[in-house]
């Protein structure tokens, strides 16, 4: 059975930091490219940032470019996203997801999700 588990969300004040973690099991965590959406309320889902499974390709949205890092760490099963520079739109449920498909930003690819963790940036 394959869970995702993220941990890490919280209350944070704009322009701080918080670093969310994803641990995974029951997949050969090595072989999937891992990604981080949000949701945030009255929105759709949006991608946030992904890594390939060798870590050799990553992608960012737009709006956490220069402000989120991705990283993953195979030997732990686990996918990190650090956010810095923190603001009030980042405020969302932060979901990590897994897929062997292909490397994209489309969530309709990603086979597995986790519960996601509340992230909420104030003023």
């Amino acid at each position: 059975q394959v869970q995702l588990v993220e941990s890490g969300g919280g209350l944070v004040q704009a322009g701080g930091s918080l670093r969310l973690s994803c641990a995974a099991s029951g997949l050969t965590f090595s072989s999937y490219t891992m990604g981080w959406f949000r949701q945030a309320p009255g929105k759709e889902r949006e991608f946030v940032a992904a890594k390939s499974w060798a870590g050799i390709s990553t992608n960012y949205a737009d709006s956490v470019k220069g402000r989120f890092t991705i990283s993953r760490d195979n030997a732990k099963n686990t996918v990190y996203l650090q956010m810095n520079s923190l603001k009030l739109e980042d405020t969302a449920v932060y979901y990590c997801a897994a897929t062997r498909k292909v490397f994209g930003i489309i969530s309709g690819i990603y086979e597995y999700w986790g519960q996601g963790t509340q992230v909420t940036v104030s003023s």
